[in-house]
C-alpha cells in the first residue's frame, strides 16, 4: 500500500539551504582555483562531515564531535558569507586557497575520527559468569542458621546487669516517711507503683528506693 507523499515546511527549507550552501561552496572552491569535478567535491565534503558530526554528536556528545561539527559549520558559513559579496571572487587571497587546498586532508582526518572513535558506554557491563554463579547461589541457597551457643559462653558472653542507681539519703529519708505515713494510713505497706506515683521519680529510681526500704 503506497502512502502519499505530503510536502513538509522543514524539509522543503532544508532542501533550499542545503542547494545554497552546495553552490556557495563550488563557486568559492572554484574562485580558489579548484577547477573542474574538484569544485564539485568540496560541498560534498563539508556536508559529509557535517551530517557525520552530527549524528556522532546524536549517539554520544563528546568533545570531538563538537569540536568536528564546528569545523564543517564555519566551512559551510564560511562559504555563504564570502560569496555574498564580501569577497572578491577575481582575486582570492593567499591564505584562503591555503584553506581550501587543505580541506580534504582535514575532512578525511575528521571523518576517520568520527568513524572510527569508540561510542561511550551508556549501559551497565554485564557480569561476568564468575560473578553470575556467585550471585545465584547466594540468592537459591539460604545461609544455614548459627548453632546456638553453650550456656557456659552464652553466659560469658552476655553483658553485666545494669547497676542500681545509687539514692541520695535525703531522698530515701523522704520516701519513708512517705511509706511510714501510708501504712498509719491504711495499714498495709505501700506499693512500688503507689510510691513511684508519689514521688513522681523514674521508675528505676523507686524500684531502688523500694528495694532498699524492704532491706532496710
Amino acid at each position: 500500500m503506497s502512502r502519499s507523499i505530503r510536502p513538509d515546511a522543514v524539509l522543503i527549507q532544508a532542501v533550499i539551504a542545503g542547494a545554497l550552501s552546495f553552490a556557495h561552496l563550488h563557486d568559492l572552491a572554484a574562485a580558489a582555483g579548484q577547477s573542474g569535478w574538484k569544485a564539485w567535491a568540496y560541498p560534498i565534503s563539508v556536508d559529509l562531515l557535517l551530517v557525520a558530526a552530527w549524528r556522532r554528536l546524536r549517539t554520544g556528545r563528546d568533545r570531538s564531535s563538537w569540536t568536528w561539527f564546528a569545523i564543517a559549520l564555519c566551512a559551510s558559513l564560511g562559504a555563504n558569507v564570502a560569496t555574498a559579496g564580501l569577497l572578491d571572487m577575481e582575486h582570492v587571497p593567499a591564505w584562503l586557497r591555503i584553506l581550501v587546498a587543505g580541506w580534504p586532508a582535514l575532512a578525511f582526518l575528521g571523518g576517520t575520527l568520527l568513524v572510527h572513535a569508540p561510542a561511550p558506554n551508556t549501559t551497565d557491563p554485564e557480569p561476568e559468569p564468575a560473578a553470575q554463579e556467585v550471585e545465584m547461589h547466594r540468592t537459591d541457597t539460604p545461609e544455614p542458621a548459627p548453632a546456638p551457643l553453650p550456656a557456659a559462653e552464652l553466659t560469658a558472653a552476655s553483658p553485666p546487669p545494669a547497676t542500681a542507681p545509687t539514692v541520695p539519703p535525703a531522698l530515701l529519708d523522704h520516701a519513708r516517711s512517705i511509706a511510714d505515713a501510708h501504712r498509719n494510713t491504711t495499714g498495709e505497706p505501700i506499693t512500688t507503683d503507689a510510691l513511684t506515683a508519689r514521688l513522681g521519680l523514674p521508675a528505676s529510681t523507686c524500684q531502688a528506693i523500694a528495694t532498699q526500704l524492704q532491706l532496710t
